[in-house]
């Protein structure tokens, strides 16, 4: 019995466990088959239409469902029953786009809608075409370019927060001087560069920490650094041409509001809002600064005395006239509040009423300087004439206030120092395509500048009592610059292109001098990923207007401050010759290296120094000056992975002192009189570069850079007779964009400036026309967030 209940039992579990595997391997019901449709909604330039409307229609008329594109202007309709659908789009300003889809059992269609602009011609394309004709009137045939787009520039530590200085100094050839100054050598030249927005020449002012009127990458869409055998249409300042080419509000509206800050008490709010409203486009950006590190520590160990404060603001304004024409005006300021640095346990040089000790770590310098610039144009390009006409004002200030006891006290002069510029011209270019092998090109410069000086200085007789007395001075002068220039560029093959010009330069100011300047480039390609070039350009360099006058020299005779040398010869500009060549070769698809070597021959080299506690270079020359080097580059971009590197070997040579001679000591006169010496910018190896990584899937972007140079120019037995030791700095930064629900998008950076705490130094407080000890900056860390819209 009790085996007959187990058998039962056994068959009974038997069953159960037959049943249950027959409903697991049983097919399931048979559910309703649906779909996706997906797809992207954009503008007629391509750009994503985030917010756009999107609205799925059965055949039947009926709304299937509805959704709005996310910023990158996609969308998405899940479990789409089969059949054919309409998908239509629409936005605010836009004609409504459809795209008729079928969707299939488990299947996918795609509907890409491209919406079309209400205006008769998009606005954007009217705005892109006129951007590149004036770009046109401008070529760089046969010149050295080095370009930093947007994503390079946001791609170095610190991005936009930098000086533009440092956004140069990435390029080929390019040394670093003061740091806080943001002051660098292009290929050894001292100062010799110009300032450029959207190819309009900024005329030179006073300023010296806001070196190109302080404009900042901030506003830049892009920056060039064009050098060599310039073109005709380059004049006046030549050692290097930085083009910044603003941001404009017909490309990509929007805009953000950012704060950014961390060591030596870094503090830097900034905004820009950029849009459209009809034909008329706008851009508007601005920052402040705050910090301890405003202009190069003069001690290896944290600055002392060196706190800063700056402002900058910009405006771009353009209304479209029509497809063929535009009117655009820029608005610009920067102004800088300016600590002088200060350095540890120097010994006075002189008693005042009795005393003869000070700590120099508390003197109290400071330095205001104040640019303000607009420039108005008009652009017109119809067919094969191109032409645009600016008119430009700008007006800059500098004002040093001394410590009335420590400077007599170390100078033996206290000198209250005010300088101010102000300039008013005229540039006129324009191109014609007079045959699809010849394009002509031509232009004006016109510049009047009035600069003016005055000086209050607390001085002492030489011979005695050490009572403090004042000496006032003031001096002005008006100059007057005339340009033109003409040019052809011949292709007189489909691979290799000549341009031929002359140019024609007169200036009136210390002197009355003129120059006829012939340039000629050729450009070969010589396969189709290798590009020769050649140049010869012969260049007119007056100096800055802004010059010490003798008569200062002459009311401090009998002083403490009297000159050692009386004789001050008048200013003169310098005449060069100057050759470059260079190949550039794609060695595999993104990856491209250069070759560039130059040769300049000059007579009355201009050089600047500075000689005194205000922090102001003042120019004198030589008699003659060769400058020849080598430059080597590579950049290598792969999807989101970019790589640069540079090494240059620079040579600069000058003999004979012949103006200004009242700014040096009869010894180191009489020892250049007979002796080619290095100018005190000299560096024989400089090099950069630098590596940065996008991840596209977080949307995180790694960077480092690096510099290192050889050392620049000190004294030890003759003038400039040795180098300072070699540096290195290696920074790093990392960028982090996100969003944030009811915030919206953000972004996030982290930066390292001299990750290795090098401490190291730019110069000694020797050479020609050297005032102070200057030290690169300390090891820095640094945060920044901001939140677009």
């Amino acid at each position: 019995m009790r085996l007959f209940i187990d058998r039962a039992r056994l068959r009974a579990f038997i069953t159960v466990a037959l049943l249950v595997c027959v409903v697991g391997i049983a097919p399931p019901p048979v559910a309703a088959q649906t779909g996706q449709v997906i797809g992207t909604v954009r503008d007629a330039l391509g750009r994503p239409l985030g917010g756009a409307r999107v609205r799925l229609e059965s055949s039947d008329g009926k709304t299937a469902g509805e959704t709005t594109a996310d910023a990158q202007g996609a969308f998405r309709f899940a479990n789409v029953a089969p059949g054919s659908y309409v998908v239509v789009g629409e936005k605010e300003g836009f004609e409504t786009a459809t795209s008729v889809v079928t969707v299939s059992e488990t299947g996918q269609a795609t509907a890409d809608l491209a919406l079309s602009s209400r205006q008769a011609l998009d606005l954007a394309v009217e705005a892109k075409r006129l951007e590149e004709a004036r770009i046109t009137i401008q070529p760089r045939i046969g010149a050295s370019t080095y370009e930093f787009n947007r994503p390079a520039i946001e791609s170095l530590p610190q991005g936009d927060n930098a000086p533009l200085t440092q956004v140069i100094l990435q390029a080929p050839g390019v040394t670093q001087d003061s740091t806080g100054g943001g002051f660098l050598h292009v290929r050894n030249e001292h100062a010799n560069v110009q300032y450029r927005i959207n190819g309009i020449a900024l005329p030179d002012g006073v300023s010296f920490f806001g070196q190109g009127g302080g404009l900042s990458p901030r506003l830049a869409s892009s920056i060039e650094l064009i050098t060599g055998a310039l073109p005709a249409e380059f004049g006046l300042r030549t050692a290097g041409i930085v083009d910044v080419n603003t941001k404009s509000g017909a490309f990509e509206p929007g805009g953000y509001v950012g704060l950014y800050g961390g060591s030596h008490s870094w503090i830097q709010p900034s905004a820009e809002y950029r849009g459209s409203l009809g034909r008329f486009n706008y851009y508007l950006s601005g920052d402040f600064l705050h910090n301890n590190i405003g202009i190069t520590q003069a001690t290896k160990d944290d600055p002392i005395h060196d706190s800063t404060k700056q402002g900058h603001g910009f405006g771009y304004f353009e209304y479209l006239i029509d497809s063929t024409s535009k009117v655009s005006a820029i608005l610009g300021t920067f102004v800088g509040h300016f600590q002088i640095p200060n350095a540890k346990d120097q010994s006075p040089s002189f008693t005042v009423n009795g005393i003869d000790s000070f700590d120099s770590a508390k003197a109290n310098e400071t330095q205001l300087e104040q640019n303000y610039y607009a420039v108005l144009s008009y652009l017109k390009a119809k067919q094969d004439l191109t032409y645009q006409i600016s008119l430009f004002t700008r007006y800059s200030q500098l004002d040093f206030r001394p410590d009335p006891l420590a400077d007599l006290l170390f100078n033996g002069i206290a000198q209250d120092f005010h300088r101010s510029s102000v300039a008013t011209g005229l540039q006129a270019e324009g191109s014609y395509v007079v045959t699809p092998t010849h394009t002509a090109r031509a232009g004006i410069y016109v510049v009047a500048e009035r600069a003016s000086v005055q000086t209050s200085s607390s001085v002492e007789d030489a011979a005695g009592p050490d009572t403090p007395f004042k000496v006032f001075d003031s001096t002005g002068i008006t100059g007057y610059t005339y340009s033109i220039y003409a040019q052809d560029a011949w292709k007189i093959l489909p691979t290799v292109t000549i341009n031929g010009g002359l140019r024609f330069d007169y200036f009136d100011g210390f002197r009355t001098e003129w120059q006829p300047s012939p340039r000629l480039n050729v450009v070969w390609m010589a396969t189709p990923t290798t590009t020769v070039h050649a140049g010869y350009a012969r260049y007119f360099t007056p100096p800055p207007l802004v010059f010490t006058s003798s008569a200062s020299f002459n009311r401090l005779v009998g002083t403490t401050a009297e000159a050692a040398v009386t004789k001050n010869t008048v200013i003169r500009a310098e005449r060069a010759h100057y050759f470059d060549a260079g190949i550039t070769q794609q060695i595999l698809p993104g990856l491209k290296i250069g070759l560039d070597a130059y040769y300049k021959k000059a007579e009355h080299l201009l050089d600047d120094g500075q000689f005194g506690a205000p922090v102001f270079i003042t120019p004198f020359n030589y008699k003659w000056g060769y400058n020849y080097g080598v430059e080597l580059s590579a950049s290598y971009v792969n999807g989101g992975f970019s790589a640069y590197g540079n090494l240059a070997a620079a040579e600069q040579w000058a003999k004979r002192i012949e103006t200004a001679q009242s700014l040096f000591s009869a010894d180191d006169l009489a020892y250049s009189y007979n002796h080619f010496i290095h100018t005190d910018h000299h560096q024989l190896i400089t090099a950069s570069a630098g590596v940065a990584y996008l991840l596209a899937s977080t949307n995180t972007r790694f960077s480092l850079d690096f510099l290192a140079g050889s050392g620049l120019r000190r004294s030890v037995v003759h003038p400039n007779d040795a180098s300072v030791p070699p540096y290195q700095q290696a920074n790093i930064g990392i960028q982090q964009k996100f969003t944030l629900p009811a915030i919206g998008k953000m972004t996030a950076r982290f930066d390292v400036i001299n990750v290795w705490d090098e401490r190291y130094k730019l110069r000694d407080g020797t050479g020609l026309g050297v005032f102070a000890a200057q030290f690169g900056p300390r090891r820095a860390f640094y945060g920044g967030l901001q939140k677009e819209f």
